[in-house]
């Protein structure tokens, strides 16, 4: 998990450095716009509906509380620690240091997508299930064109968003963990 979060990480570093102090889209970032320039308001606030805070939130509330209910107080604890650590260093770190603007708003990465992927990338390390890696999958696409259509975001943003939250998240989630030594008597 340490070389994943590592190359997520530098990536999304990396990704933020040519448009760092700036307003203005890379092609990658127009042609996007444009791919979603067909989507209505209507349609595109729906889709952006997975990245708001109380729907994240309550994704990671039920995380929390199915580790709890199963006991795994540790799962519990960096089920909600991971994604808040990735949001607030995001916020306070990031999103200054990069100082990309779109709208008058700090864009570089996407907070929208740094709540959303973090906790999605936590129920996919609880669960390691097929079809709740593909929904994640739906919900990160669908979103994606949401945050772009309504004009939040670039693509860039949501990519580095994206790598960001993958990365913090895999770091908390390395922390080494007890193994039960079984009984012997």
């Amino acid at each position: 998990m340490w070389v994943l979060a590592a190359v997520c990480g530098l990536l999304a570093l990396l990704l933020g450095l040519p448009f760092a102090g700036g307003d203005t889209p890379g092609a990658l970032d127009s042609a996007a716009a444009a791919a979603v320039a067909h989507l209505g308001p209507g349609a595109a606030a729906v889709l952006v509906l997975p990245t708001e805070p109380y729907v994240v939130f309550a994704l990671a509330a039920v995380a929390v509380f199915c580790c709890l209910r199963a006991g795994r107080r540790l799962d519990a604890a960096l089920a909600l620690g991971g994604p808040v650590l990735a949001i607030l260093l995001n916020t306070w770190l990031l999103k200054p240091l990069y100082d990309r603007w779109k709208n008058d708003t700090l864009v570089y990465p996407s907070g929208h997508t740094v709540g959303l992927v973090s906790v999605l990338t936590v129920l996919v390390l609880l669960t390691r299930k097929t079809y709740v890696v593909v929904l994640s999958a739906l919900a990160l696409l669908a979103a994606t064109a949401g945050l772009i259509g309504m004009g939040y975001h670039y693509l860039t943003d949501v990519v580095g968003g994206t790598l960001f939250a993958v990365a913090v998240v895999l770091v908390t989630w390395s922390v080494p963990r007890r193994v039960p030594v079984p009984s012997s008597g």
